[in-house]
């Protein structure tokens, strides 16, 4: 009707990342088949309103291995630093890091996570902020599927009166459970190798209970 609003446009690295989810995706895939990003940003600190992105950090899962030749590392410029945050990620703001604009790192972002699943450890946070800098760039939501190895980590362990499991499991507790070596810790990169580790061995541990499929672990995350 002529009241109606006009249908928003979006540029074209949207166009082109949502278009990659126009075909229904087939969750009953050998796990095998299926490749997976795993992600970590590490941020000025953990508001969601407040605070931004210093850093991204991805890498691919093909076939069960990291492809080691597919990582994503980008460092973004901001106006906002927190003391208390460098003291942790040690992002200063006069980096001599390569720093990129938030949407540059955004645009970047989408090409290289294209239709695959997210999977992070304590996922909503890094959703959430990723989020926070698409609205802030006039974008929608992320349209991925996202796994998040603490709630996944959880399944994996034996239900008993007498072992009571924790509502959250720190990313240093799966390092040390999985004997994961964390030089790296606190960059997103690194952490998010920590997690890509994680995961594989938590894959393992639920494969060992019982024939699992994608369609059976994104029903966990819901």
């Amino acid at each position: 009707m002529w009241w109606a609003k006009k249908k928003q446009e979006y540029p074209n690295f949207w166009n082109t990342y949502t278009e990659l989810f126009t075909k229904k995706q087939e969750l009953n895939l050998n796990l095998s088949e299926t490749t997976f990003t795993v992600l970590d940003t590490e941020t000025t600190g953990f508001n969601f309103s407040d605070d931004r992105i210093l850093s991204i950090g991805a890498l691919k899962l093909v076939k069960n291995a990291i492809a080691i030749d597919r990582v994503f590392d980008v460092y973004v410029e901001q106006d906002i630093y927190k003391k208390e945050s460098i003291k942790i990620h040690g992002i200063l703001k006069h980096t001599k890091r390569k720093l990129i604009s938030e949407q540059e790192a955004l645009i970047k972002f989408l090409a290289y996570v294209e239709d695959n699943i997210i999977v992070a450890h304590h996922a909503k946070f890094d959703i959430t902020m990723i989020n926070r800098a698409l609205r802030r760039n006039n974008l929608p939501e992320l349209k991925n599927k996202v796994l998040d190895t603490s709630t996944l980590y959880k399944k994996t362990l034996l239900r008993s009166n007498l072992l009571k499991q924790k509502d959250a499991y720190s990313l240093d507790e799966l390092a040390e459970k999985y004997n994961i070596s964390m030089k790296d810790r606190h960059t997103a990169l690194g952490d998010a190798y920590i997690t890509a580790v994680a995961f594989l061995k938590i894959l393992t541990k639920l494969k060992e209970k019982k024939a699992i499929s994608l369609k059976w672990l994104l029903k966990q995350a819901t």
